[in-house]
């Protein structure tokens, strides 16, 4: 879980108790393997595909996603990142913590982008993402990747690549870091 999501997760401020390890360092990167060749495959090829993370926890995903998707068809795809902090419909409800930059590497007019996160959950990040977008242009299509879905969806937003799915209860925390996916809570 990126340090920002922490310190606006109930408790506010609250610690991260991880209860178990779902994937580890291994395990994601086979998913990262896997989403690249559905990527390809989807796509027929990656001419003009770029791909944005989410800051703050997809952008390492996207930037390891890139890298596959280098090794396994040799083609340099755009790598960029996204904050929507503004774009949230909760921004009145939560403090909003503009911290990131947002780094669009190319026009996105008539491209396919595939926005890159850690972790889907209610999809209103998602949301915000795809309005943040259209101020960067009017991409062709639009594919989401995940490393993990955690279901508890109150928009109906749906990913294209999954890296695991993870049924959760609403109270339950998902931290995704280079070294794995743990399943835990925040306590105080």
């Amino acid at each position: 879980m990126a340090e920002r999501e922490r310190r606006l997760t109930p408790p506010y401020g609250g610690v991260f108790v991880a209860r178990t390890r779902v994937m580890t360092a291994d395990d994601m990167q086979r998913a990262t393997k896997r989403m690249a060749h559905e990527i390809i495959e989807r796509n027929q090829g990656l001419d003009d595909v770029v791909v944005i993370g989410l800051q703050t926890g997809g952008v390492p995903l996207a930037a390891r996603l890139c890298e596959a998707l280098e090794r396994i068809d040799g083609t340099d795809v755009p790598v960029g990142c996204l904050d929507v902090a503004f774009y949230r419909d909760d921004i009145g409800l939560r403090p909003v913590l503009p911290e990131t930059v947002t780094d669009i590497p190319c026009d996105l007019d008539g491209r396919t982008v595939v926005l890159v996160d850690d972790v889907l959950f209610t999809g209103r990040t998602i949301r915000a993402a795809l309005d943040a977008l259209s101020d960067y242009g009017r991409a062709r299509a639009v594919q989401l990747a995940v490393m993990v879905d955690r279901g508890h969806r109150e928009l109906p937003i749906r990913p294209d690549y999954v890296g695991k799915n993870l049924p959760t209860r609403r109270d339950e925390v998902v931290d995704v870091t280079s070294e794995g996916v743990d399943l835990g809570e925040m306590v105080k």
